[in-house]
């Protein structure tokens, strides 16, 4: 999923830290998009029109794309795999030049998840043509969901899985039974906008100052409007929303991004930074700012 990831375990037997990381890799094989041989890449890359058969996990991510994608009526999609290539994404971000020349397909709207056919009975589902998935950011919070539910499962008190900024926090936490943590500044990483004392919750954090290129001499950066198949435009600059679990809560700061509105949300709180370094939230996350 190109990012770090960190697990803290409460209770529990030995060596479930090691089996945290062991399932973080293995989601990794299965879902990255710059892996040849991943599930994800043989689903984009199968016979238009005709059914993959694929794992478990990767039914899951997908049927939860495609329901993210009609909870917001569209505002998040991961079918702009298409459009994330074009912009010169095309490859880890690592290997990505900060300024690049290079031929690109003219950017479009995304396709949307309308033709998408998911046979939950036998985990197949059938792209239609011009379509591949990019789950984006909900690979991350799914992983995080998926890894703690499984530690939880297997004995742990208490469990935190934070990849990549996509945190999920079940059972007992270290502080008075709570999981606390902080959500940093992000035009001022050595101030703190929020500390908070959290449990059994999914928290997600997107940015669009860490990856930034020029392509062609334009300025890019990750975030994609569906609409338009370029990156977003709002004075957005950071956005973290707290949800019941962690793919929610990553679904939706795309949505805050591509609206510039909090709006959107619904069942659950968000805070988000504009450009000038302004915050705005919803009214619980409002009071702690205050």
């Amino acid at each position: 999923m190109g990012t770090s990831a960190h697990v803290a375990v409460l209770g529990g037997r030995r060596g479930l830290e090691q089996q945290a990381a062991g399932r973080v890799a293995d989601l990794e094989r299965r879902w990255s998009r710059f892996r040849a041989d991943s599930e994800l890449s043989r689903l984009n890359a199968g016979r238009i029109g005709i059914a993959a058969v694929v794992s478990p996990e990767t039914y899951r991510l997908v049927e939860r794309a495609v329901g993210a994608w009609e909870l917001t009526d569209g505002r998040y999609d991961p079918t702009v795999l298409g459009s994330v290539v074009a912009n010169g994404y095309d490859r880890t971000f690592s290997e990505v030049p900060a300024d690049r020349t290079a031929p690109g397909s003219p950017t479009t709207r995304a396709p949307g998840c309308r033709g998408i056919v998911l046979d939950a009975q036998h985990h197949a589902i059938t792209l239609p043509e011009g379509v591949g998935i990019d789950p984006g950011g909900i690979g991350k919070g799914l992983a995080a969901d998926i890894v703690a539910d499984e530690l939880m499962a297997a004995g742990a008190e208490g469990a935190l899985v934070d990849i990549g900024g996509d945190v999920r926090m079940v059972g007992t936490g270290p502080e008075d039974g709570q999981w606390v943590i902080d959500v940093d500044h992000p035009l001022d990483p050595d101030h703190t906008l929020l500390h908070l004392s959290l449990s059994d919750v999914g928290i997600a954090t997107s940015s669009r100052l860490r990856r930034q290129w020029l392509h062609n001499g334009v300025a890019r950066h990750h975030l994609i409007d569906p609409a338009t198949g370029r990156p977003t435009t709002t004075r957005i600059v950071a956005a973290t929303v707290i949800a019941g679990e962690a793919w929610w809560a990553e679904a939706l700061t795309k949505v805050l991004f591509v609206t510039g509105s909090l709006d959107i949300i619904d069942n659950a709180s968000a805070i988000i930074v504009n450009e000038a370094g302004e915050c705005d939230a919803t009214a619980d996350l409002m009071e702690l700012l205050t």
